[in-house]
This record gives C-alpha cells, sequence and structure tokens, in this order.
C-alpha cells in the first residue's frame, strides 16, 4: 500500500476524475461500470477529455439522489464509522452517500446505500430499471471490496450486493459477496490500472445498439454503425 495515513489526494495530471495518494492511483468505482459498457469510454472522457452532455437517465438519477440524501438527512443521527459499526452488531442502522476509499486496490467512491443489521451487511447500489447488467454487478462488487478493505478483519458478518429499482425499495438483485466475486473485481480493477498506467491498450464495445446510445458517439473513431 503506497501513500501515508492521512496524506491528502491530488488531481492526476493528465487524467481526470483519477486521484492520487502518494504514488498511489485512485479512480472512482463507477469506472467498474463504464468499463463493462465500453471502456473506451473512460479513455475518451478522462484521458482526451472529451465532453459530452449528460444523458437523461444520468440527470434523473443526480436529481433522485439528492432528493434520497436531503430526506435522510432530515431523520438522520450523525455517528462516526466505529459507532456505526457498533451500534449496528445489536440494531439495524441505515447509512446514505457513504464514502468509500481503498488505497490497497486504488479505488474510492460514494456507496448509494448499506443496510448494516447483527446478521449482514448490505451495499446497495440504485439503477434505473431492474435488469442486471454485468456492469451494474461489477460497480456494487468495486464497493463490497473498498467496504471490506475498510473495516478489514474485524467484521464477521455477510457482506451482500445488492441492485434496487431507483426511486423504490425494490430491491431486485441482492447476492453474498464472496471469495470468488471478490477475486473477479480485482481482477478488472487490475486491468483499469493497467490501462491508467499504458500497460493495455483500451477496448471499445462491439455492439451497435450501444454506440448509437452512447453520448461519445459523434467524437468516437470507433463507433459502430
Amino acid at each position: 500500500m503506497v501513500g501515508r495515513k492521512g496524506e491528502k489526494p491530488k488531481s492526476h495530471p493528465q487524467i481526470s476524475e483519477v486521484i492520487l495518494i502518494g504514488k498511489q492511483a485512485l479512480f472512482p468505482i463507477n469506472w467498474l461500470n463504464k468499463q463493462g459498457y465500453c471502456e473506451y469510454q473512460i479513455f475518451l472522457e478522462n484521458m482526451k477529455r472529451i465532453k459530452a452532455e449528460p444523458t437523461k437517465e444520468m440527470i434523473e438519477g443526480k436529481l433522485e439522489h439528492r432528493r434520497l440524501e436531503l430526506e435522510f438527512r432530515e431523520k438522520a443521527i450523525p455517528a462516526t464509522f466505529a459507532e456505526m459499526m457498533e451500534q449496528s452488531k445489536t440494531r439495524n442502522v441505515l447509512s446514505r452517500e457513504f464514502p468509500v476509499r481503498s488505497l490497497r486496490y486504488g479505488i474510492f467512491g460514494l456507496i448509494d446505500e448499506i443496510h448494516l443489521s447483527p446478521n449482514e451487511i448490505v451495499i446497495i447500489d440504485d439503477k434505473p430499471g431492474t435488469k442486471k447488467y454485468l456492469s451494474n454487478i461489477h460497480q456494487v462488487y468495486g464497493y463490497c471490496l473498498a467496504f471490506k478493505d475498510i473495516i478489514k478483519q474485524k467484521n464477521h458478518r455477510q457482506i451482500f450486493a445488492a441492485l434496487r429499482e431507483r426511486g423504490t425499495n425494490n430491491i431486485f438483485w441482492k447476492t453474498p459477496f464472496n471469495k470468488s466475486m471478490e477475486s473477479e473485481i480485482i481482477g478488472v480493477v487490475d486491468h483499469i490500472h493497467r490501462l491508467i498506467l499504458g500497460g493495455e491498450k483500451f477496448d471499445s464495445c462491439k455492439n451497435s445498439n450501444k454506440c448509437r446510445a452512447c453520448r461519445f458517439k459523434m467524437d468516437c473513431n470507433r463507433a459502430v454503425s
């Protein structure tokens, strides 16, 4: 692990959204979603720094996150992370927009919602619709990986990854975050770090439907018609 404890993050000089803590590069966990859709988007947006208008889904998602966060803060009782973990040993505890950062894996982000109970910890990511795409699954696996790294060996409860239909209480997919899934997502995380370092080249999707819906299609030299 590189980066002294408490060291302030700095912006990467060439890659937007990536931060540096010491010599360690950290990328946003939502890149795991983008990588699963088309990793060339990451290159266009963060290396080429091409600006594209947000999609309708992105705008709606941002507004919904903001609404839920305001509702949560009206009722929430302030607590430290240690207090939250301790309280959840005997009762249910909920947290929203929970920040995670892992120097070990070089990832950071905000978890939409965490449900902690005496028996389990559920990491929830909100998505439009109820179809589970591998890209969505990889994103929530990334949150589980970062959260597990934060708590180290102090937790003996099962961690679950879950996807919820945005704006509802409908958790349409939930699974234990086991060793196999942890290994799977570490492989994807390592791949993205190799892309950042230039050790591997960005691939692009070969799906014309994705290309037609992509907000970078006007600036992409690999778009499939």
